[in-house]
C-alpha cells in the first residue's frame, strides 16, 4: 500500500485502484523468459511518482549486468491480477512481476521462484517478508510496507474544542467526541468508501485491534480464526452500526475509496479516514489538501475490554520472479535492484512510499509519517492481509450487503468462515 504495501494491502488490495500505462492484453504481448532480457510486470512504473524509482533500480542493475535489456511493462491495476492469471495459466509471461502482500500472491506461489537463497543479505535491511511467505518460503521482496491508519483533522477538533493531542482511547468516548465534532463543525466522523467493497478491509484491519484480545489476533494471523467468537462478530456488527448511527458519510456503499472516499476527509467533510501508510490515500496525500501538522494518527480506540491496539501493517508490495524465467539468478538480481536502498529512497520522496528498507530516513516527512514509523516495530500484520484472497473478495461483497441491511452479521460471519475454512 502504498504495505501492511502498503505496504499491501491486500487491496486490493491490497488493493489502490490505479491505472498503469502500456498495458498488455494477453501474455504474449510482453513476455519475457528470453536470455539476455528480462520483461517487468507492475501497476507502478507508470506512475510518474515512480519514475525516478524505476530509473534508479535499472541503473543499479545494469552495472552488474550491462548486456541485460530490462522492459516494464505497467498494467491498470484493476486487471492486472486477470491478466496475470492468464499468463500464469499459459506458462509464460513476465519473468519478474508486483504483487501485494497476502493472499494474491500466496495463492500463485506455486508459480513463482523461491528467493531465499538469493535474499539472504536483505534480511536484516528489509522489513515486511512475512506477507510475502508461504509454507516457511519467500516468493518476493518487499518494496513498502502498507498498513491502516486512522488518520484524523486536528483542525476540526480544535474547532470543536477536543484536544487534537489527546484523541479518544475508549469506543464510547470516542464516539462521543465524534457527536461533538458533527455538532460544531458538520463533519461526520468517519469517511468510507465501500463501493468496491474494499472499506470493510480497511475498517478490519484499522479497528481490529481494538476489538480482539491480543491472543485472539495472533491466533487470526496464525490462521486459527474462530469466527463464532463475540469478537469477531463484533468487529461485524460495529461496522454496521457506524454506518446505520450515521457516523459515515452518506451513501458508503455508493462512495468509491479511491479516491471520493479520501477526497470526504480531505475536503473537512470528515473528522476521520482508516486510511494508507504508502503511496495513496495516505499522509503524503492528505497534506497536500491539509496543513501538515493537522493531520494526525491515532490507534484504534477500545472496543471491548482486554484489546491492545496496535499498528496493523504488514509487507505491502515486492516483486517476485516466475519459475519459467530462463535465468533465475539474474531475475533476483533484478529483485535485488528494486529494493535496493538508493531506489526505495527515491520512492519515499517522490511518492511517500513507507519503504520496507529500514535505513531510509523519513525524518523530514512530518508528525504524521514520524507517528506511523514509530508505531511499526510494536506494530502486527493486517487482519485482513492474512485471509484467503477468496474469503476477502467474499468479504467485500458481504459487507455492501451488511450496510444495505440484505444480510445478518451472523449469517455474513458464517459464510466468511465456510470460505475460510474450505482451505
Amino acid at each position: 500500500m502504498k504495505q501492511r504495501t502498503l505496504w499491501s494491502v491486500t487491496l486490493v488490495a491490497g488493493l489502490v485502484v490505479l491505472a498503469g500505462c502500456g498495458s498488455a492484453s494477453d501474455p504474449d504481448a510482453a513476455s519475457g523468459g528470453s536470455k539476455g532480457k528480462l520483461v517487468v510486470w507492475d501497476w507502478k512504473s507508470g506512475d510518474a511518482t515512480a519514475s525516478s524509482y524505476v530509473k534508479k533500480a535499472k541503473a543499479d542493475f545494469a552495472q552488474r549486468h550491462p548486456g541485460v535489456t530490462v522492459e516494464f511493462v505497467a498494467q491498470p491495476f484493476d486487471q492486472y491480477y486477470t491478466l496475470l492469471g492468464a499468463a500464469i495459466q499459459a506458462g509464460k509471461g513476465p519473468d519478474v512481476m508486483l504483487f501485494n502482500g497476502g493472499g494474491q500472491i500466496r495463492d500463485r506461489a506455486d508459480s513463482l521462484l523461491p528467493l531465499d537463497e538469493y535474499v539472504r543479505d536483505d534480511r536484516k535491511r528489509l522489513a515486511g517478508w512475512d506477507a510475502f511467505t508461504k509454507d516457511g518460503k519467500t516468493y518476493a521482496a518487499p518494496v513498502t510496507l502498507q498498513g491502516h491508519p486512522i488518520y484524523y483533522n486536528k483542525s476540526l477538533y480544535r474547532k470543536a474544542g477536543l484536544d487534537p493531542e489527546q484523541p479518544a482511547t475508549r469506543w464510547d468516548e470516542f464516539v462521543a467526541d465524534c457527536r461533538t465534532l458533527t455538532k460544531a463543525t458538520g463533519a461526520r466522523c468517519f469517511a468510507q468508501g465501500n463501493k468496491e467493497g474494499i472499506g470493510i478491509q480497511f475498517f478490519l484491519s484499522g479497528l481490529g485491534s481494538g476489538v480482539l484480545s491480543p491472543k485472539e489476533y495472533d491466533d487470526w494471523i496464525a490462521g486459527r480464526r474462530d469466527w463464532s467468537s463475540p469478537a469477531v462478530k463484533r468487529v461485524f456488527s460495529l461496522w454496521k452500526e457506524v454506518n446505520d448511527k450515521d457516523l459515515n458519510n452518506d451513501g458508503a456503499n455508493s462512495t468509491a475509496m479511491f479516491n471520493d472516499a479520501f477526497a470526504v476527509f480531505q475536503s473537512n467533510k470528515a473528522a476521520h479516514v482508516i486510511g494508507l501508510m504508502s503511496d495513496t490515500g495516505h499522509w503524503k496525500d492528505f497534506t497536500e489538501f491539509l496543513d501538515a501538522d493537522d493531520v494526525g494518527v491515532m490507534k484504534s480506540p477500545v472496543v471491548m475490554a482486554g484489546a491492545t491496539p496496535s499498528l496493523p501493517y504488514d509487507g505491502g508490495i515486492g516483486y517476485a520472479v516466475a519459475k519459467w524465467t530462463k535465468d533465475p539468478e539474474v531475475a533476483a538480481d533484478l529483485v535485488r535492484s528494486l529494493t535496493s536502498t538508493d531506489a526505495l529512497k527515491s520512492f519515499y520522496a517522490d511518492a511517500g512510499a513507507i519503504a520496507a528498507d529500514r535505513t531510509v530516513d523519513v525524518s523530514g516527512g512530518g508528525p504524521a509519517v514520524a507517528t506511523i514509523v514509530s508505531g511499526i516495530d510494536r506494530g502486527k500484520p493486517a487482519l485482513h492481509v492474512a485471509l484467503p484472497s477468496r474469503t476477502v473478495e467474499l468479504m467485500g461483497r458481504l459487507s455492501q450487503q451488511l450496510l444495505s441491511g440484505s444480510v445478518t452479521v451472523d449469517a455474513a460471519v458464517r459464510q466468511l468462515a465456510a470460505s475460510d475454512q474450505a482451505g
